[in-house]
């Protein structure tokens, strides 16, 4: 079964978002191939496609309304897992320069054949451990912009994310409602961030919080630490 496309449209008109026939294409081929795909490999346990383009695609778009990205930035996705929410952001911004991390080999090979399928150019995929990742010099401090979703507790997230964000750019946490910026507020200090914003909001009658972290201090080079103290002593 398809989406409706333009029930779709009319929802992200909603949400003041105009998507171009060309994202349409690229996030329907997205939609089709994650369906297939998650038939072999685990990938997300919502399979219909209405709700992949409600809960999966307009999630991840919707908070680019929000924080003020500018053209050509530079994003890196931690944890991004099938993609959320870096390929949407991708998709609908295709100024957007996007490293995709994810741990899992697996999902770094669906990422791949994505691209394959997409045609989708403004993007990239790393395989590693944020922790570990996150000292190597070509990564640390330098992208404009972060981003996660529901990977990790705030101050975990933090540890893992702000690393990679260079000084004057943004961590985006993409929460659900039962976090908030002051459960961090330890940790984003430490890290060499501020809390700029903190944003709730609905996605079809689901709450959601958007945490806007600015890095206004590098981070220092003791963090990230190993993965298992940063569970065990979160900052």
């Amino acid at each position: 079964m398809k989406a409706d496309i333009l029930t779709i449209q009319k929802l992200f008109v909603e949400y003041k978002i105009q998507l171009s026939e060309k994202n349409i294409v690229a996030l329907s081929k997205y939609c089709d191939f994650l369906i297939d795909y998650n038939k072999k490999v685990n990938l997300t346990a919502i399979v219909e496609p209405e709700e992949i383009w409600r809960r999966h695609f307009l999630d991840s778009i919707y908070p680019l309304t929000l924080a003020d990205i500018p053209d050509g930035a530079s994003l890196i996705d931690i944890g991004t897992g099938a993609g959320f929410p870096s390929v949407p952001m991708a998709i609908y911004r295709g100024d957007l320069k996007i490293t995709m991390l994810d741990s899992l080999m697996k999902r770094i090979t669906f990422l791949q054949q994505l691209a394959v399928k997409t045609g989708i150019e403004n993007w990239q995929c790393v395989h590693g451990r944020a922790e570990d990742i996150g000292h190597m010099v070509e990564y640390r401090e330098k992208y404009d912009v972060a981003t996660a979703r529901a990977v990790a507790p705030l101050p975990v997230l933090c540890e893992y994310c702000i690393p990679f964000v260079k000084p004057s750019g943004i961590f985006l946490a993409l929460k659900g409602p039962n976090e908030s910026a002051s459960d961090a507020e330890n940790a984003v200090k430490t890290l060499g961030g501020v809390v700029e914003d903190e944003i709730l909001y609905k996605i079809c009658g689901e709450e959601r919080r958007l945490v806007v972290i600015r890095k206004i201090s590098h981070t220092p080079t003791n963090y990230p630490r190993k993965s298992k103290r940063i569970q065990q002593m979160p900052l």
